[in-house]
């Protein structure tokens, strides 16, 4: 994606040049903003030889995760950099629609074609698309993402094409090219039709390479729901393919499907949900945002502009961008809506992929906004390093996984080219030190399983090596740093490059305009020429540090907004529906408008409130329908007060050579003992294996255990025994390893060690839980290392630089040896346990959701108290369905094994949710499907 340059063409009376030359300039940026802002005293310009310094870093470590995939990986879809082995799908535990993307089509080398040539890395792309055309195989027996399989494998098939006839033409390179991408990218475009056999002509999600959809071989084409991304982000690489080849039909069915697209969306609100029925055109889920699964669906719509030139494709996108300015854009929030209520937030949190935005509102024109949303994003980075998959609006965690996402380093890219802001170089930077720092591996670089404790997940996405290093490259890189001009091309969402000379070659016939069918457009709403940047920067050389400077607290100290845009509309009118977050029981005011929504209190003996709600008994239609928001709210807020009461996952970081640090094993923690958290620096110290290994008895080994961290199996005794026999010894720490053989974070929920029912005050060390799997990292590498330091904390800490650069000169030709034990684990999901007799536990193991039944029981007092000192923005927000947030992502499950009853587990609480709000079946639909986004 690129900005949009000053001047431009109007739309009529255009002639091919004439569109040409506006398309060019759209795709070129606002680089003439940059000599306006290059005077700002606040952010110092940096030194051409400090770019030059970061360029050759990002480099470098493309070299590293590019290298390792290679020589690891390939031909296998994907490296698992902890493992140091390729991602086979079948091979590995299914990781559900994560691995619908994998097609055993060498997918990451695919991905990563054009980056090589972005960084002028010729020889290694002529090596790469040798290797694509003699090994990759796209007639596999597989199911694949119908969305994943095109912006990655067809559009690196596309911009690798189109980087190799660029450098043939030059006489470079690739004399020997003779389209064979071209050929691989027309056989694959062709696998893909068949998803399109559908009355709407929307696509099926998923297709198999070998045998389409709906045959029984197929295995697919069942389906009945798509998201409108996965429908909706298919023009950019069907048009190219249909103008590269003269094959019309690829065009045509992207279009059909985008036309559908359109003639679906909410009309009163011109928004569109995030889930649709591509039979009947049903919106399945109707709440609205611009993250996971819409995202690409607004960005390929101005895309398509820019590429074919299509005056409707400006349309339909300038509507929907004043929907979402008018009821998504809570600067610098982006916050989900009901696409037949758009006053009313469907949620309370924002997810990563949101954080591509500010780069497309860089190619529109409008620069504020996304200044003040990238500066909100970048706060949430520095205090968790990375931008967690999800979080909430007062910015704490909402999921804690961050696969290496290059969104937030697009959005970096464009808006440095838009202002020429050297603010944006910094911000860069800072990606790349924390990418070193807390991503890097010796087999590359590696997701981060949860951005709390600095723990990792054996994953390194093609997307890190197609888009993250493309977009840090060009950050850092001269004009004269490229071996051809990047204007002359548009990125696709994957940061593929496709030539903006496509738009005057093999166009489809010429087509009725739908776009005004359904709608009626004043023309003075939309921008039909490229802004001028002397009006984005008023000839003020401060103009983006003056947006960014309000939100440099938003985080940690300030409020990022005051009363939201649905309070002010109501002005001296009616008052907004009573929140759950402002409710309290001993407010008559509150009872009443509880009463009139149909919602009985119910005060209990233990001091608790119960609420229940009868539609029936509100005093209007509307009236109910705010009290079951009401519920809805009550319900999350209720169990986000839950969750918060868990302790949350510990770290064991092995710190001795040849680790230093870059081993993080995520732990469950114990609700005894030493509290990690408020010991910041940890216990330190090196491991040993108690005797008796069961840790049930005396310990028969003291004077090896005495100032050392102990380690046990689970089993035979109470944890607090353990902690207790080991203490005793003089342990200064302890590690209970799970003795299910095989148990892993991957597959199970990590646990908390609960007490024994006793007063456990004499226990001050600290113990923590490892499952099977990771404890054998460390049992492994006692075996080869022998003497093995680890650090138990609440977080993972620092390497140890100085230690490592010392150990890197003296064991440089065995580092390679000791690759394959540098493993990360998987942080998982944190539940409860006690340990029991052998036997009892054994009986006892059983999984269960959690959370509460409806009615909501609930102390109004403390969601009140709660809620006082709030910092969360305050727009109409109806509280998506919790069981549905349980259901779809354990992680947020917590379930306790107590001493006395070691298989009690939560109700599930879903069918009683259902009977509260059985007469409101379209809201719960939208309710329960509100969390199950495919991120």
């Amino acid at each position: 994606m690129s900005g949009a340059a000053a001047g431009g063409e109007g739309r009529s009376g255009d002639s091919p040049a004439g569109r040409w030359a506006r398309w060019k300039l759209l795709a070129l940026g606002l680089l003439s903003a940059s000599s306006v802002l290059a005077a700002a005293p606040a952010a110092q310009a940096m030194s051409r030889e400090e770019k030059r310094r970061l360029g050759s870093q990002v480099l470098e470590m493309f070299d590293h995760a590019y290298s390792n995939y290679m020589e690891h990986a390939y031909p296998a879809d994907e490296l698992m950099p902890l493992t140091c082995r390729g991602r086979i799908r079948g091979q590995e535990p299914s990781r559900g629609d994560v691995d619908d993307a994998l097609g055993k089509f060498s997918l990451t080398l695919i991905d990563t074609l054009d980056t090589l040539v972005v960084l002028n890395k010729t020889k290694e792309f002529e090596d790469a698309v040798k290797k694509v055309i003699k090994d990759v195989n796209l007639d596999n027996d597989i199911v694949v993402s119908v969305f994943e399989t095109n912006i990655r494998v067809l559009g690196g098939l596309l911009g690798g094409h189109s980087l190799a006839i660029m450098l043939k033409e030059k006489g470079e390179a690739m004399q020997w090219y003779n389209e064979e991408l071209l050929h691989m990218a027309k056989q694959l475009g062709y696998k893909l039709l068949p998803a399109f056999n559908t009355t709407s002509g929307l696509p099926y999600p998923r297709v198999n390479l070998k045998f389409g959809v709906r045959s029984p071989e197929a295995r697919t084409g069942t389906e009945t729901d798509t998201c409108t991304a996965c429908a909706g982000t298919l023009i950019l690489e069907f048009a190219a393919l249909s103008r590269f080849t003269g094959a019309s039909v690829f065009e045509e069915y992207a279009r059909k499907a985008l036309d559908f697209l359109w003639e679906k969306r909410q009309r009163s609100s011109n928004l569109v949900g995030v889930t649709i029925n591509i039979h009947t055109g049903d919106w399945v889920r109707k709440d609205s945002g611009v993250g996971a699964g819409i995202d690409s669906y607004y960005e390929y719509l101005l895309k398509a502009y820019v590429l074919l030139g299509d005056d409707s494709f400006l349309e339909r996108f300038n509507t929907h961008y004043d929907a979402i300015m008018r009821y998504i854009s809570q600067p610098p929030l982006l916050l989900d809506v009901h696409i037949h209520k758009p006053m009313l937030n469907a949620r309370t949190w924002m997810d990563s992929l949101l954080a591509f935005f500010p780069g497309l509102q860089v190619l529109k024109g409008d620069i504020r906004p996304a200044i003040e949303t990238h500066e909100m994003l970048y706060q949430v980075i520095k205090k968790h390093n990375f931008l967690p998959e999800a979080f909430t609006t007062d910015f704490r965690v909402h999921w804690a996984q961050h696969p290496l996402r290059p969104e937030f380093a697009e959005s970096t890219y464009f808006l440095y080219k838009a202002t020429g802001d050297p603010y944006y170089l910094e911000v860069g930077k800072t990606l790349i030190e924390n990418l070193n720092k807390y991503a890097r591996v010796p087999c590359g670089f590696a997701a981060m399983k949860d951005v709390r404790t600095g723990s990792h997940e054996d994953r390194m996405d093609s997307f890190f090596l197609a888009e993250m290093f493309k977009y840090l490259y060009l950050l850092f890189a001269d004009k004269e740093d490229l071996t051809f001009d990047i204007e002359d091309y548009i990125f696709t969402t994957e940061a593929h490059l496709l030539p903006l000379w496509l738009s005057t070659t093999n166009q489809t016939a010429p087509r009725k305009n739908i776009t005004t069918e359904y709608t009626e457009l004043d023309d003075s709403n939309f921008d039909w020429t490229c802004p001028n940047t002397q009006i984005l920067f008023p000839n003020d050389p401060m103009y983006a540090q003056s947006i960014r400077e309000p939100l440099k607290n938003v985080v940690d100290k300030s409020c990022p907004r005051g009363v939201s845009r649905a309070e002010e509309s109501f002005g001296s009118g009616p008052k907004p529906p009573l929140r759950a977050r402002d409710f309290m029981a001993s407010n008559p005011e509150h009872l009443e408008i509880l009463k009139k929504m149909g919602v009985s209190l119910i005060h209990l003996k233990d001091g608790r409130v119960q609420l229940v709600q009868h539609a029936i008994q509100a005093a209007s239609s509307l009236d109910a329908e705010d009290g079951l928001r009401f519920m809805q709210e009550m319900i999350e807020l209720s169990s986000q007060q839950q969750k918060e009461q868990q302790l949350p996952p510990r770290a064991v970081q092995i710190v001795s050579h040849p680790f230093f640090g870059r081993v993080v094993l995520t732990a469950g923690p114990a609700q005894f003992g030493m509290d990690l958290s408020k010991h910041k620096s940890g216990t330190r110290g090196f491991v040993v294996v108690s005797k008796p290994y069961n840790g049930c008895s005396e310990i028969t080994n003291p004077e090896a255990l005495k100032e050392k961290i102990a380690l046990m199996q689970r089993g035979q005794c109470m944890f607090a025994e353990k902690a207790r026999n080991i203490q005793k010894a003089g342990a200064i720490g302890g590690i209970v390893i799970d003795d299910n053989e095989g148990s892993s974070s991957d597959t199970a929920p990590l646990f908390q060690m609960a007490g024994d029912g006793k007063n456990t005050d004499d226990i001050t060390i600290p113990m923590l839980f490892l499952f099977s799997k990771e404890g054998s990292i460390i049992l492994d590498a006692i075996q080869e290392y022998e003497v093995v330091e680890v650090l138990l904390s609440d977080k993972a800490k620092d390497r140890d630089l100085e230690m490592e650069s010392v150990d890197q000169k003296s064991s440089d030709n065995d580092s390679q040896n000791q690759r394959s034990e540098e493993i990360s684990a998987n942080l998982n999901f944190v539940s409860q346990h006690s340990e029991e007799e052998e036997e009892e536990e054994e009986g006892g193991g059983g999984g269960g959701g959690s959370g509460l039944n409806s009615p909501a029981e609930l102390s109004g007092d403390s969601i009140s108290l709660e809620n006082q000192d709030s910092c969360a923005p305050k727009p109409q927000e109806a509280g998506s369905s919790q069981t549905s947030e349980l259901d779809n992502y354990p992680e947020e499950q917590s379930k306790t094994e107590s001493d006395s009853n070691p298989s009690n587990t939560w109700d599930n609480k879903g069918q009683s949710m259902e009977s509260i709000l059985a007469d409101w079946n379209e809201d719960i639909e939208a309710f329960e499907m509100m969390e199950k986004d495919e991120l």
